[in-house]
């Protein structure tokens, strides 16, 4: 089995590199976080790919609200994706909707082609889909090789008793990625009681910025479960 796995949300250069520091092995890099996350600048990607030892996903969000992109915003997205292939990101995250709150499957399955060899994580828009358990067969079917959820709920930890349920249900055929709210005081919980094998959070203490020693702390209680 696998060893679990935190990946940092770093909306910063500073929060990446803190997250390298602490010997973290991927992160989620985004900018303005306080919305939600938005897709961070080329310049941002480039440094972390070419000067960090970890992985880089990126997310691609182009503005904040809702995920039923129109074309222009969905080329912007492309051309996104696009770029951190040439510069030989680890993996993009990204997440489409129609209006009805269902998965854009034609637009997922545009982006994971454009994303070539690179891993494609669907972020929590499948936090909004009306029906978890139909969503959650359409992004594997799509060839996603992750979901980033709390659970349909505010953070994580509210929502265990639906991420065990979406542990159960897709049942290793793509990674469940527990998301949202999730520190060094509630960690333990959530891998214990939903069975997730990856987890996601900014490790932040105020702010945006990500605080080293919290992303150590969080991270040394991932490693009792690895030993």
């Amino acid at each position: 089995m696998l060893p679990i796995l935190l990946e940092v949300c770093a909306n910063s250069l500073e929060s990446a590199s803190r997250a390298e520091s602490a010997g973290v092995k991927r992160i989620e890099l985004c900018r303005n976080l306080e919305i939600g996350g938005l897709t961070p600048s080329y310049d941002d990607i480039r440094y972390c790919v070419n000067n960090l030892s970890l992985d880089t996903y990126v997310l691609i969000r182009p503005r904040a609200g809702d995920f039923c992109y129109h074309p222009t915003e969905f080329d912007e997205i492309l051309r996104d994706i696009h770029f951190c292939q040439s510069v030989g990101a680890k993996g993009v995250v990204v997440g489409f909707l129609h209006p009805d709150l269902s998965v854009d499957t034609e637009k997922c399955k545009t982006a994971i082609q454009a994303a070539g060899n690179m891993q494609v994580t669907f972020h929590r828009a499948f936090d909004r889909c009306l029906h978890w358990s139909v969503a959650l067969e359409q992004i594997i079917e799509c060839g996603f090789h992750r979901i980033l959820t709390s659970g349909q709920r505010k953070t994580a930890e509210e929502g265990i008793d639906i991420l065990k349920q979406i542990v159960k249900q897709a049942d290793n055929r793509i990674t469940i990625l527990a998301g949202a709210g999730i520190n060094s005081s509630n960690v333990a919980r959530i891998i214990k009681e939903t069975g997730v094998r990856e987890v996601h959070g900014s490790c932040k203490t105020e702010g945006c910025m990500s605080d080293l020693n919290e992303i150590i702390r969080t991270l040394n209680i991932i490693n009792t479960f690895n030993q």
